[in-house]
């Protein structure tokens, strides 16, 4: 049961931070930019997070958390609307 819940979690935190990239990408550019590949990338990972957790039991809850939000930060950094803002940052 607790293998079952911490999967249930996982699964949770991994929907939720793949829908709030999905609204801010959608909110901060134009339609026609959106970046389906980088969402795209974002699943698969999730996927492949939550296939490690439940064939490997000394994974814990707090470290596919953590990576996979540092995967989703990854992804955000090489989107249009971050890229620019860096662009304009240094310039």
């Amino acid at each position: 049961m607790k293998k079952y819940m911490q999967t249930a979690l996982l699964v949770g935190f991994i929907v939720l931070t793949t829908a709030t990239f999905g609204f801010a990408q959608f909110s901060a550019g134009p339609e026609s930019a959106f970046p389906f590949f980088h969402l795209g990338c974002l699943m698969i990972g999730g996927l492949i997070i939550v296939s490690l957790k439940r064939k490997y039991d000394k994974l814990y809850l707090s470290e596919a958390i953590g990576s996979f939000a540092l995967y989703a930060i990854l992804v955000a950094l090489f989107t249009a609307p971050v890229v620019d803002a860096i662009k304009t940052m240094i310039a």
